[in-house]
């Protein structure tokens, strides 16, 4: 195969990998998971119809020493606490959180973007889950008493049916979106296991097929591995872990729900996975659910919020590792690490990337140049060329004299100290890092939203009609194309050089505009450096080193 050929089917390997990593990432279960038997099914029950009156609360069965006066059940008004970068409104109904909306950054739909599926048909996050006793009456469904804190950021939640006593407790810091959470539960004065759940998805639902990205989490501290999990893994019943792990939760590509140990205590999730639906999507898909535990006191700090790196390490170093870069880690790492950096001195990500891009272009320019001078020796060699194929055309494909075709070929490129295919490599480097630049823009949170010129957000394709960053691409790179020294007249190769733009744009039309503007940038470069190297001595003098002596007259040169 040719050159061509060959740089043609690099790229379209590495649009299949880039495309088709997303589905291959899940981790394997580990060791220590186990299926719950279906007697420990979730008490992740239907929602009761919004018209149907709350039920009578149960009544207590004998009385006992230890029995505490029922809750009296009545409704009240949701309680509101906003710390400046969360609204988060509570109920008394299960004393659960009916809205999580981060005042910082916006849906598709331009409004606050919240955390809930508030339509989902499933129990609202902080219910309980038991994995082994249960209370005789369902507490997520029973009425609380809601004592605010003086502050407003912090609010207490009791119930007890005289034989089952619940205590919730949420306290939030200003500006911050780290809270510190608590539930305990007793029944007759026995404290008995329960695990704080968050059902019915988390994150962005105003993406397409949002449960896509949704994965529950938990992270090894003795391993340094970060563990996820989606609703498939689960789709046979809820699926148990244990272990030394700093923290667990939810997330999906841009947010994250995670509870932390107090103090370095053991956490146990649970995940489900339940179908329900959206206020964008009415079809019900399965989404992750997660229940998690330190044991039978759970006091755990609660994070939730963006998986931005550095507001992650500000609230705890060990949250860094939620931004999980996949299998390409070793070179997304660094790279996002020097787009971080870039943009701190120029506060746009788009013009970060455009740096960045132009920095690589430089690093490689060596190499580069290189290629360049190989092309230009190859292609005053075609005459040449054009000579020994010319001496072979009668040949047949299948004479072993074909084989002396390719010999004198290569034969004259060793002679020259031309290698045919060094110059792959300068283009296959931009290619390679296309993987990684499309794991940070999906995976950092940094991305979402980030804006540059006409671009609203670099984490998603245009939302233009006409996509104009994949037509500037196309147009860059059939210039670029026509600017390369072509070594080949075959009519068929230049075709499909030139259909390259094309298949490239095709590729890049609905990818994120910071991805497209990554490549557009680097054929930019590419141009202005071919465009240089035309013009320099360097040129003439390669193309001259490979042109054959004048033939001798009469015995003279």
């Amino acid at each position: 195969m040719s050159m061509e050929v060959r740089l043609l089917l690099a790229f379209l390997l590495m649009g299949v990998v880039m495309f088709v990593t997303p589905y291959f990432m899940k981790s394997p279960a580990p060791v220590t998971a186990k299926k719950n038997a279906p007697a420990a099914a979730s008490t992740a029950s239907v929602k009761p119809p919004a018209a149907a009156a709350p039920s009578a609360p149960a009544q207590p069965e004998a009385a006992s020493d230890t029995s505490a006066s029922a809750t009296d059940q009545h409704a009240e008004p949701l309680f509101v606490i906003d710390n400046g970068v969360f609204q988060v409104s509570f109920s008394n109904q299960g004393a659960t959180a009916r809205s999580w909306l981060l005042k910082k950054y916006r849906g598709n739909d331009n409004k606050p973007l919240e955390l809930i599926n508030t339509v989902s048909n499933l129990e609202f996050p902080f219910s309980l889950y038991f994995p082994a006793e249960k209370p005789a009456g369902n507490v997520n469904w029973r009425y609380y008493t809601q004592t605010p804190d003086p502050d407003h950021l912090g609010i207490s939640y009791e119930f007890s049916d005289g034989h089952t006593s619940v205590r919730k407790t949420f306290r939030f810091q200003k500006d911050s979106y780290r809270s510190q959470v608590s539930a305990q539960v007793t029944i007759d004065g026995r404290p008995v296991n329960s695990m704080i759940e968050w059902l019915g998805g988390f994150g962005d639902m105003t993406v397409a097929n949002p449960s896509a990205s949704q994965r529950t989490l938990y992270f090894i501290a003795p391993e340094n591995s970060l563990k996820e999990q989606n609703a498939k893994a689960a789709k046979n019943g809820p699926v148990t872990v244990s272990g030394d792990f700093s923290f667990a939760g939810i997330a999906d590509q841009y947010f994250a729900a995670v509870f932390l140990p107090e103090e370095n205590r053991p956490l146990t999730e649970v995940t489900f996975s339940n179908d329900a639906r959206t206020v964008f999507e009415e079809k019900a898909q399965p989404f992750p659910g997660v229940a998690v535990t330190d044991g039978k006191a759970n006091q755990l700090s609660l994070f939730v919020g963006p998986k931005d790196v550095d507001l992650l390490r500000r609230v705890n170093p060990k949250l860094a590792d939620l931004v999980n870069f996949g299998w390409w880690s070793f070179i997304a790492k660094p790279l996002f690490l020097l787009l971080n950096w870039t943009h701190s001195l120029l506060h746009n990500f788009g013009w970060a990337i455009v740096a960045v891009t132009i920095f690589i272009n430089i690093l490689i320019f060596p190499l580069r140049l290189t290629s360049l001078k190989s092309a230009r020796k190859m292609q005053a060699l075609k005459p040449q060329i054009d000579a020994i194929n010319q001496k072979y055309k009668e040949i047949s494909m299948r004479d072993p004299r074909k084989a002396q075709q390719q010999q004198e070929q290569m034969d004259l490129y060793k002679k020259y100290g031309i290698n045919p295919m060094g110059g792959c490599l300068p283009s296959l480097i931009p290619l390679v890092l296309i993987i990684p630049f499309y794991q940070v823009i999906r995976s950092a949170a940094e991305m979402r939203g980030a804006h540059w010129l006409w671009i609203t957000d670099l984490s998603q394709a245009e939302q233009l009609p006409i996509k104009i960053l994949p037509i500037l691409m196309i147009v860059g790179q059939f210039f670029s194309t026509k600017m390369m020294p072509s070594p080949s007249a075959d009519p068929n190769q230049q075709r499909m050089m030139m259909l390259m733009p094309l298949i490239f744009g095709f590729m890049f039309y609905n990818l994120p505009s910071g991805l497209v503007l990554y490549y557009l940038t680097g054929t930019l470069v590419a141009i202005g450096q071919q465009w240089f190297f035309n013009h320099t001595e360097t040129a003439q003098e390669a193309a001259r080193s490979v042109q054959p002596p004048p033939k001798k007259k009469n015995g003279r040169k």
